[in-house]
């Protein structure tokens, strides 16, 4: 029984080295060593017969089982090894690179003249302690107008030509109604800065476009007064154009009151900038502030118009033309 189960356990090995010799996969190796290590593999069928042995045989057969396990297991690793390193070489050779090949153009991307003065300004306001509000571009009459001291029986609705939906949405005519919405949300002080695209039915030409970028900024608090308005616009606007004249001109504006244009001695003659004014009562109220306790400021101006300024830009819609021509001027 003894020398027969020997020859057995030497004839599994010599079988099971010829076999894992031969194994071209790491998938055909593992079912080799199932088979042969496995717990349901030939060496296990083999050494449960030991239990019809002698005390004195056991001892003698355990010894050579475990000459051939660690042979197998031997003979597997060596073979892994071996189908890796094989494996590895073949990725290696398939993803060689050619060095000496000339590489491939790939153009840089540049920002675009728009999103760079949005990028400017949030910067500018955000480093004075604004922050950025964001708000939906199809709006309700209440956001947009209303709230605004704007009611439906206000001539100043006569100043904008509003984008009406079927819905009795409208597309929002500047980023204020963004001011609405987030008054109702914070409790004063607040310092907002609202960039965003806003819609007004203009006849396009080199001036004006139907579709265009605002950027409007908002602070409410105890005690603001114009002087602060006055030096937050002096300050923004050196960052932008530099250390030039300004000036402020009365003007109108339905929701603030007094209101101003921003005028910018820019290549020796006046340009309008930007509007601005200090912040209605009756806006104050439509959003729950107490006007005898809070006061407040806010200013506006279109991207387009600086963009325009600053670089020289003789017509709006080259704005939107995506001519690479003129964008990769900047």
């Amino acid at each position: 029984m003894t020398s027969n189960l020997e020859a057995q356990l030497l004839a599994l090995r010599q079988e099971g080295e010829k076999a894992i010799a031969a194994a071209e996969t790491l998938e055909r190796l593992e079912e080799l060593r199932v088979n042969y290590l496995g717990k349901k593999g030939e060496l296990g069928a083999l050494l449960r017969s030991m239990g019809q042995m002698s005390a004195e045989e056991r001892p003698k057969i355990g010894a050579i089982a475990n000459t051939v396990k660690e042979s197998l297991q031997t003979s597997l690793d060596q073979q892994r090894d071996a189908l890796e390193a094989a494996q590895i070489q073949v990725q290696l050779e398939a993803e060689t690179l050619d060095v000496t090949m000339p590489g491939i153009y790939s153009p840089q991307g540049r920002i675009h003249p728009l999103n760079g003065i949005i990028d400017r300004a949030l910067d500018i306001f955000v480093g004075m302690g604004y922050t950025v509000a964001q708000g939906p571009e199809m709006e309700t009459d209440y956001y947009n107008f209303e709230a605004l001291n704007t009611p439906p029986d206000h001539p100043a609705r006569d100043m904008q030509d509003t984008f009406y939906l079927p819905d009795g949405n409208l597309l929002r005519t500047h980023t204020s109604s963004v001011q609405i919405r987030y008054m109702e949300r914070e409790d004063p002080p607040i310092r907002v800065v609202a960039p965003g695209r806003v819609y007004r039915r203009d006849n396009v030409d080199a001036t004006h476009s139907a579709v265009f970028h605002q950027i409007e900024l908002l602070a409410i608090d105890e005690g603001l007064t114009f002087t602060d308005l006055k030096g937050t616009i002096k300050v923004f606007l050196q960052a932008i154009f530099g250390d030039l004249p300004i000036r402020f001109r009365a003007s109108y504006f339905p929701f603030t009151e007094p209101s101003a244009e921003v005028d910018l001695q820019w290549n020796g003659r006046w340009l309008e900038v930007m509007g601005c004014g200090m912040v209605d009562p009756n806006v104050l109220k439509s959003v729950g502030y107490d006007p005898e306790v809070y006061t407040g400021f806010a200013a506006g101006f279109g991207v387009e118009r600086f963009a325009m300024v600053l670089h020289q830009i003789d017509d709006i819609r080259r704005l939107y033309a995506s001519d690479l021509r003129f964008l990769q001027q900047f």
